[in-house]
């Protein structure tokens, strides 16, 4: 690639996706949005009818899943073509379109949840033993699973028309820190440059010591000067999970959070007391880091300094295709060759161009090739395992379409992660077995020990946390900016370690992180690593059997709840044997990594 960013008229099209499998051109897109348009009104003639029969409630589960995949469809196209270039105006404004009638069709729609939840006992058991049922049946057991939950008609409707300003919290934290706090600049290299949230991360990875404390010091300024708007809008989200738990007839703000995913509180319980049983790897990579980085004290704007020097190697896309289809044998010839034919063919939007979205992702729908979207560059084999990411999530989506019908494929953050960080476990074994210098090895040692550092340890932290706040909460205690900022630095003592220097304004960390807004989800993080660590040791030390085991997870797409459909995989997460296992995997990398550096 020229050093020189394209316009995105200027982008070969081999390098661009292929979104014919959505929508051939414009124009057959505004055909479908008009079709969406026409069958909106459709839906409100089944309203008040879905009691009659089963053969009724069908029709109408049928139109509605006719609508939901045009309407997803349209969607995905109008995304993805907004995210080839953010500022196209002609973009913004077909996204834009559709928004407006997708929640025209949601509006219509609302009826249909409550109405099916409030049928009577007898009535569903009838409806669920109905063969004309069976196609809808696990997408009806889960709706029915809140039966206990749901309200009256009336109060569902003022609970309705308070979800807009619930979210208030939200937005003001991410209008504060987004828009509203400036955090100044850093002289790099004698160039001022700007101090933000995306560069955060970036300056506590420069190799200057001194950039990383001014870079710190600063940022958390910033933070200090609001620090009692950011307690009163977290405290405010935790008060606002907790009512509408309450008022949902939760026993816990928690357990209303778990209860979608089937997953009990055990789950939840047993990472963090795994976790926090197995602290001492994690504190001896920090006084490892204080002996390599040569200081008196670690401070925690040390913990993120590059331990190595840059590792100097390229990979062309094709390179890096090859690579992560060598990394991928054990799944098979039809898994590899699948990979091989969307990562060259038209999934994969390859390259950065002006107005291009960055970072990366992958978007799987239903009626539609699973298109992927890099910035890739060859020079960083970060990007290499990016695509191996993105990858695995591509082919959980291409087996979930193909082995179940639309109502059913979709699969949950729970298990998405999986998918994803198992290829990069592979890739990682591969480049491992491959590397010919110590440079190399040392990078991938400290890549996978960062990586599980900040999925695993760092992400039950917040769980903790979190978990705190609430439980407080719960119990009528205030969540004060104070209280707060206590309770953080406990858990930073506690992660961190005795090696490592806890500074006066670091526990504002706990006031700064967007996740808390969404509460009780960031453990899903740490279950998905340490499920993808357990099962691709089993299917790299197992045989067909294993293999096929980790391929019917894929295939399995939404018709279970994660927990069993990891447990048919190989991996019982309702026990603490694969969290355990990860951070035993997470010893032994540290073990590596202080006998290559001695």
């Amino acid at each position: 690639m020229s050093s020189r960013i394209k316009e995105r008229k200027d982008v070969p099209a081999e390098h661009r996706w292929n979104l014919d499998s959505l929508y051939t051109s414009e124009e057959s897109w505004e055909e479908g949005l008009k079709e969406l348009e026409a069958l909106i009104p459709g839906i409100s003639g089944f309203k008040g009818t879905l009691g009659e029969s089963a053969e009724r409630l069908k029709e109408c589960l049928d139109y509605f899943n006719k609508v939901e995949l045009l309407a997803e469809r349209l969607g995905y196209y109008a995304m993805l073509r907004k995210e080839e270039n953010v500022g196209d105006s002609s973009s913004i404004g077909r996204m834009s379109r559709y928004m407006s009638v997708a929640t025209k069709s949601s509006a219509e729609a609302s009826f249909m949840r409550p109405e099916i939840q409030s049928l009577s006992d007898q009535t569903i058991d009838s409806y669920m033993k109905d063969p004309v049922l069976a196609e809808f049946r696990i997408s009806l057991e889960r709706l029915i699973r809140y039966k206990p939950h749901i309200l009256s008609e009336k109060e569902e409707t003022l609970l309705a028309m308070q979800a807009e300003s619930a979210g208030t919290p939200r937005k003001a934290f991410s209008a504060l820190t987004n828009g509203d706090m400036s955090f100044g600049t850093i002289s790099v290299d004698g160039e001022e440059k700007d101090l933000t949230n995306s560069t955060f991360g970036v300056f506590l990875q420069h190799k200057d010591r001194e950039v990383r404390e001014k870079a710190f010091k600063q940022f958390y300024k910033g933070f200090e000067g609001h620090k009692n708007t950011l307690s009163e809008l977290l405290g405010g989200s935790v008060l606002q999970d907790i009512y509408k738990a309450r008022v949902r007839n939760f026993p816990s703000a928690r357990e209303a959070s778990l209860f979608p995913d089937n997953v009990p509180t055990d789950v939840y319980d047993n990472l963090v007391a795994s976790v926090s049983a197995n602290l001492e790897p994690l504190h001896r990579y920090y006084a490892l880091r204080k002996k390599v980085l040569g200081v008196d004290a670690l401070h925690i704007y040390d913990t993120k300094a590059p331990l190595i020097g840059e590792v100097k190697v390229k990979h062309s896309y094709e390179e890096a295709v090859d690579l992560v289809l060598e990394a991928v044998k054990p799944l098979g010839e039809e898994y590899g060759n699948t990979l091989k034919e969307g990562l060259l063919g038209g999934w994969v939007d390859r390259y950065e161009n002006k107005g291009k979205r960055s970072g990366a992702f992958s978007a799987g729908s239903y009626k539609g090739d699973p298109y992927i979207l890099l910035n890739y560059k060859d020079d960083d084999i970060r990007d290499v395992f990016t695509l191996a990411h993105e990858g695995g999530h591509s082919m959980h989506s291409w087996y979930s379409v193909r082995n179940n019908p639309f109502q059913d494929y979709n699969y949950t953050i729970f298990e998405a992660e999986v998918a994803s960080t198992f290829n990069e476990q592979l890739l990682s074994r591969l480049l491992m077995e491959k590397s010919e210098s110590k440079e190399m090895t040392l990078y991938l040692l400290s890549r996978q020990i960062d990586d599980a550092l900040a999925t695993i340890y760092r992400q039950t932290m917040f769980a903790e946390y979190e978990h705190i706040c609430h439980e407080k909460a719960e119990k009528g205690e205030a969540l004060t900016v104070d209280s707060l900022r206590a309770d953080y630095r406990v858990l930073l003592e506690k992660y961190f370690g005795p090696d490592v220097v806890i500074d006066e304004e670091a526990d504002l960390e706990g006031l700064r992180i967007p996740h808390f807004y969404s509460a009780f989800y960031v453990y899903k993080y740490a279950t998905g690593l340490s499920a993808a660590m357990a099962l691709s040791e089993r299917v790299l030390s197992g045989g067909d059997a294993e293999r096929e085991d980790y391929m019917n997870f894929l295939k399995s797409g939404g018709s279970r709840f994660p927990l069993d459909s990891l447990k048919a995989a190989g991996v019982d997460m309702s026990r603490p044997d694969a969290v355990n296992s990860a951070l035993k995997r997470f010893a032994s990398l540290v073990d590596q990594l202080e006998k290559e550096l001695s």
